[in-house]
């Protein structure tokens, strides 16, 4: 019997490269793209990217979905999918790099200067700053999944003393860990630069607020990368405005794409990428969710998402 797969992207997104990509590297399966006025096509698998919720109530065979990026809370969102349904999700698939490189570039724009070495160039100014002391800018990484673990390890390699928040204690060489609601308080105040690499659950909505941003440092700055629905982005700008941080760096937001004349736009403190921080990588994606298929069709068991924790 031919192995059917769904694969179903967002309303309006061509999903016809990824269908051919699942079939070149998959030939014993036969991937069908969703089509909202198909018919069922009695799929065990789908692999999806903020699908319809008709895909559920049509597949009603699914024993698995397989989440094209590391973000799932869109898809645990949906009433429609079943609870007996398996949820798995890309653990890395060319991401934790990426992630790498946007944490840095925010870090280091921010510590060594290059906001005011840029605004210099513009006034054909030339006046040297003084060399960065690391000791000055902590970090702090919300979050040590596995993006999370890389980009705190990437940041230590640097030399910047880094910390790390998680739901439970853990050991990471060269980080120091804090872990659980009660070692938050401190693990804030010991940092000027938080990234946030949450994943995004009813528990951690709304943890980007003012009483957890003004425990930062003088001079703190926000790198977020996870999810809009972590920042109150009232808070956030009042605290920039007070002068009780100097910054951010924003790739997400709650609104997306980011509507005209919101202040995040214009604000000489903020900087704002369009959702770019970790882009999933077509080639790696495909290796790991055909790898993790063709397991669970010999008996694997690879590792799914905790519906109660919600990753």
């Amino acid at each position: 019997m031919t192995l059917e797969i769904v694969i179903a992207g967002s309303p309006g997104r061509d999903m016809s490269s990824w269908c051919a990509a699942f079939a070149a590297a998959m030939p014993q399966a036969r991937f069908h793209p969703w089509d909202d006025k198909g018919p069922y096509v009695g799929a065990r698998y789908a692999i999806v990217w903020k699908p319809p919720a008709a895909l559920f109530e049509r597949e009603t065979g699914l024993q698995a979905v397989f989440n094209l990026g590391a973000g799932i809370d869109a898809l645990m969102d949906m009433p429609q999918l079943p609870p007996h349904v398996a949820v798995l999700r890309l653990e890395d698939a060319g991401m934790a790099v990426q992630m790498v490189e946007y944490v840095l570039y925010g870090l280091l724009r921010a510590a060594r200067g290059f906001d005011h070495y840029a605004a210099q160039q513009r006034q054909e100014l030339w006046a040297p700053l003084p060399a960065v002391d690391r000791a000055a800018w902590p970090v702090g990484v919300m979050g040590l999944g596995a993006l999370g673990t890389r980009v705190a390890q990437a940041v230590a390699a640097l030399g910047y003393p880094v910390a790390g928040w998680a739901r439970s204690a853990r050991e990471l060489p060269g980080v120091e860990v804090y872990a659980g609601d009660a070692q938050l308080p401190g693990f804030l105040a010991r940092s000027r630069v938080l990234v946030n690499m949450l994943p995004l659950t009813p528990q951690t909505e709304g943890i980007l607020n003012r009483a957890h941003l003004e425990r930062l440092r003088p001079g703190g700055y926000l790198i977020n990368a996870a999810r809009g629905g972590h920042l109150v982005e009232a808070d956030l700008l009042a605290l920039l405005d007070e002068g009780r941080m100097d910054g951010a760096l924003l790739d997400v937001f709650h609104d997306e794409p980011l509507p005209p004349g919101h202040p995040f736009w214009g604000h000489p403190r903020v900087i704002v990428t369009p959702h770019v921080a970790a882009m999933t990588l077509q080639a790696e994606a495909v290796v790991q969710i055909t790898d993790k298929i063709l397991a669970m069709e010999g008996g694997g068991s690879p590792a799914v998402v905790a519906r109660d924790r919600g990753y």
